[in-house]
């Protein structure tokens, strides 16, 4: 039997700034904090916050009505409509799986079957209960940036 440190041995140990750390990194299951686990949107519009990130690919390369997975950096940008850009974490809230494919209007995980909605990365179909969480990106002229 391993004697594993209690929270409670933790918190004193580490005192207020980890049990800062410790209480922030408990529980959030992906929600956007409000209480409701719809995504907050991730439309950005050209210019709208003058952020430089890194760029994900052209807005050409989005096809309308689908989307394209970046493995690399674990998104997935969506076009539910002719220039309207969505982007959601590329991980399944279910097991942590990266989704394999956008297709039929929502985002696909291989491992368990679980899709989601391309327009607001809600669960479209089980096993996981839990949206796939907004990123951030800008669209200026064709880039799109991840922010």
């Amino acid at each position: 039997m391993t004697n594993r440190p209690t929270r409670r041995t933790i918190l004193i140990a580490t005192g207020a700034t980890g049990a800062t750390a410790l209480v922030a990194g408990c529980g959030d299951s992906g929600g956007n904090g409000s209480g409701d686990s719809t995504p907050t949107s991730t439309t950005v519009t050209p210019g709208q916050d003058g952020q430089d990130g890194d760029e994900l690919a052209s807005t050409s390369d989005i096809p309308v009505g689908g989307g394209t997975i970046f493995k690399d950096e674990k998104v997935v940008v969506t076009q539910p409509e002719k220039g309207q850009f969505k982007a959601f974490s590329a991980i399944c809230t279910h097991q942590q799986c990266l989704v394999g494919s956008v297709s039929d209007g929502t985002i696909n995980c291989p491992c368990h079957g679980s899709k989601f909605k391309i327009t607001d990365g809600a669960v479209a179909n089980p096993p996981a209960t839990q949206p796939l969480p907004a990123k951030n990106i800008v669209v200026e002229g064709n880039s799109i940036r991840l922010v």
